[in-house]
């Protein structure tokens, strides 16, 4: 075969001019000239062609009639077909007068086949290659679509696959790719070397990283899969663990994953260097900028003097600054922190120098890497659109609310040069996730005064990324011996494209009491508006109807109104609420502070006139970072009065395992003459609890202990007459717990001790959670 240059060197002396010739032909003449002059062939003569027609050989090289073509004509001729992605091979010589143009076609993809193939369906085989029907065939595209297939299988933890192709001639020009694949055995990670921490056990580093050894349920995890992307996110894991905690100077050496050739496993292998703990020295603000003075930045400052260095508290306070330098208009101001070590006394002074910037404006935001989540649900989360002032700061926050969403795998933020000097493009590569919960609580209540006993169960289905479009919806069914509840809820949190979240809910609850029935339908709808980072509010209102059956005679549950057979009851609310939040991680918290307050005003129309108000709070601390022991801290208080008119015993407030385990839903509180508890007007509870990875086993199962002590009292009732116990009493117990992230999700198992309990209380020792990710 010639190339190009062999091809050009044959015909080096010659240019070509289109003549026209007797019966309407294309004809060449050619006429001997030097190298340095051009020649007219008489002819052209295009062989080897079987589906491409000689008049198109012709059009793609581009001759005109009458033309002189020289040298390097005849090599921009040649080049257009190659370009053509139709020839395998073009040979150019002369023979007489006559300029012949011999070509191969590439041959034409019958049909792709995968066989052997069990792990990877022909479908996503499909999608990695190249060669397809009806497209051209050559063996550079075939060897590729090798390696893609080996690429596909490694992502899966099979990097011993074999892949042997075949092409079958059919004749005509037509093949057909067979592509035979012995899978082999799965590539697992046996063995993680953390090499070079001291601070830090091999335990607890393994902790943070995605990256797990082989455990008897990493078929469903995947975890234990090779895969450099997750190495390098694994990388910067470890880099926020260290700066948060001190080591400003930790260095990633090295990391890899070798194959063992005996076993073909993976060994994963990291080498790091953690440096010196240190504590923040002074901290300074020095501007730069006119109007803008230090003092009036210092609320917005996170780091404090003498506390442990954290790298997020001072992105927190680039945040901070930045954000209220733009509302007092300097969007351009840049906020740089620079450090000081004192190694003697191992502190990092750190001053927050603030200079006007570089004027710059975003020319575009691309989205890459999210297949199922649409664009517009991650460009929400930026303060920034095309247009805007550019602000570095300001793409770290966005980042940190797109990590919150938990829709994605991974979040990367990148920028890179615009069209002009002062423009900025900015790149996101966000990797989705499975975000559908699939939940079951149950529990099992012991027979007492007024009840039975029995199980109660509660199933639900929430999707948190419904459709790709960042919206939340939720179905839940449960019920025990003598209940059943329905419930079905949606949030949209950009309503009408503004941060503002939109609820809407509906339910049906049944319920068998003594001397009658009672079914509840309703509904609300809510709205949330963040104010802050952490402080957010909501405000919407509710509508409840109840129907009663199977009345024996009155009720006189319901004040005011003498209920019978058919009767109803009508409640219509508005509430709002307000919530502080500043916990790292809803699903593994260690840090942070939570609290809710919240009322309700019932008497817009409908039955019921009432105030309730509640209030509710966590405060999370990570004890020891060495042993992951993490402390809990939790309480919870309510009331609940009647405006002009007393509260129906349904009304008032109910507790259970979510107050205090050991004891059943409704099981403690005041009681009727029948021994049924009706509920109090008043309540409190409080929690301690200890949370640890259990020694015993490897951490890559991801199974975590707890000790925990819970208190509570319900007391209170309108029902004074009826009522009885509704003095306040202290409830306590005590227990342990079971935790495990397991691959579907978090699930708890808890059993507990009732250490003060009163005779009337119902006791429900085992307790158990599932909410589990599909």
């Amino acid at each position: 075969m010639k190339t190009a240059p062999r091809m050009l060197s044959a015909v080096s002396a010659i240019a070509l001019a289109l003549t026209p010739a007797v019966g309407g032909g294309i004809a060449l003449t050619l006429g001997s000239v030097s190298a340095a002059e051009a020649a007219v062939a008489r002819a052209i003569s295009v062989r080897g062609n079987q589906r491409v027609a000689n008049g198109t050989v012709a059009d793609l090289i581009g001759f005109r009639a009458g033309a002189n073509y020289s040298a390097a004509d005849i090599d921009d001729a040649v080049k257009k077909l190659f370009a053509t992605g139709l020839f395998s091979d073009v040979d150019v010589s002369v023979s007489g007068g006559t300029l012949v143009v011999v070509v191969s076609e590439l041959s034409i993809v019958n049909q792709v086949i995968f066989r052997g193939n069990r792990k990877q369906k022909d479908d996503r085989l499909r999608g990695v290659v190249r060669l397809a029907p009806r497209g051209t065939f050559d063996q550079a595209t075939l060897d590729a679509d090798v390696e893609a297939i080996r690429g596909a299988y490694g992502a899966i933890g099979r990097n011993d696959v074999s892949v042997y192709p075949e092409v079958v001639d059919l004749g005509d020009n037509r093949v057909n790719v067979v592509f035979q694949i012995d899978e082999g055995g799965r590539t697992k990670i046996t063995q993680i070397n953390i090499i070079g921490n001291n601070a830090f056990s091999d335990r607890r580093l393994q902790g943070v990283i995605s990256t797990k050894k082989s455990n008897p349920l990493s078929w469903l995890t995947r975890s234990d899969i090779y895969d450099d992307q997750r190495l390098a996110a694994d990388e910067e894991q470890l880099r926020r663990f260290y700066f948060n905690r001190g080591y400003a100077d930790f260095r990633i050496l090295s990391s890899s994953g070798d194959i063992d050739p005996n076993t073909g496993n993976v060994v994963v292998t990291i080498e790091v260097d953690e440096g010196e703990r240190y504590k923040f020295g002074m901290v300074d603000i020095d501007s730069t900028v006119s109007g803008v003075g230090s003092e009036e930045l210092r609320s917005t400052v996170s780091t404090r003097d003498g506390a442990i260095y954290s790298a997020e508290d001072v992105e927190d306070t680039l945040i901070a600054m930045s954000e209220r330098l733009a509302t007092e208009g300097f969007p351009f101001a840049e906020v740089t922190p620079v450090g000081n070590r004192n190694f003697e006394t191992r502190t990092i002074d750190v001053s927050y120098v603030i200079d006007q910037g570089q004027r710059a404006f975003v020319e575009r935001i691309e989205i890459m890497g999210n297949a199922r989540t649409r664009d517009y649900v991650i460009r929400r989360e930026f303060d920034l659109a095309e247009g805007d002032a550019f602000n570095q700061t300001l793409l770290r926050r966005a980042q940190r609310r797109l990590e919150r969403l938990d829709y994605f795998e991974r979040v990367d933020i990148t920028t890179r040069p615009g069209s002009a000097p002062d423009r900025v493009i900015i790149v996101v590569n966000a990797v989705d996730k499975s975000t559908g919960e699939f939940g079951i609580g149950a529990g099992y209540t012991t027979a007492g005064a007024g009840s039975s006993g029995g199980v109660s169960v509660e199933a639900s289905v929430v999707e948190r990324n419904f459709l790709g479009r960042g919206q939340t919806i939720r179905i839940s069914a449960g019920g025990g011996v003598d209940n059943r509840t329905y419930n079905i809820s949606f949030t949209e949190p950009y309503f009408l494209g503004y941060r503002l979240a939109l609820t809407g809910a509906a339910y049906r609850k049944t319920k068998d009491y003594t001397g009658y029935d009672l079914a509840s339908t309703g509904g609300s709808i809510s709205f949330g508006l963040p104010i802050t980072h952490d402080l957010s509010a909501n405000i919407g209102y509710k509508f409840q109807q109840d129907e009663y059956s199977n009345v024996t005679g009155s009720i006189s549950d319901v004040y005011g109104v003498d209920v019978t057979e058919g009767g109803t009851w009508t409640e219509s609310a508005v509430f709002y609420g307000l919530t502080y939040n500043t916990v790292d991680s809803p699903q593994d918290p260690h840090e942070g502070l939570y609290l809710r307050f919240g009322q309700e005003f019932a008497g817009v129309g409908g039955d019921a006139r009432h105030v309730k108000s509640t209030v509710s709070g966590a405060y999370y601390k990570t004890l020891s970072d060495e042993a992951d022991l993490v402390g809990m801290l939790k309480f919870g208080a309510g009331n609940i009065t009647g405006i002009g008119q007393d509260v129906r015993s349904i009304d008032h407030f109910q507790l259970g395992a979510k107050h205090i385990r050991g004891f059943a839903t409704n099981g403690i509180g005041p009681t009727d003459a029948a021994g049924d508890h009706v509920g109090g007007k008043t309540y409190f509870n409080a929690t301690a609890e200890a949370q640890f990875p259990l020694p015993a086993f490897p951490r890559d199962l991801g199974l975590k202990g707890s000790v925990f002590a819970d208190a509570a009292t319900l007391y209170g009732h309108d029902d004074t007459t009826n009522a009885m116990n509704t003095a306040m009493e202290w409830r306590a117990s005590a227990g342990i717990g079971l935790i495990w992230d397991s691959p579907f999700a978090p699930l708890r198992f808890d059993y507990a001790w009732p250490l003060m309990k009163e005779p009337t209380d119902k006791v429900q020792n085992f307790n158990f959670s599932i909410s589990t990710a599909f």
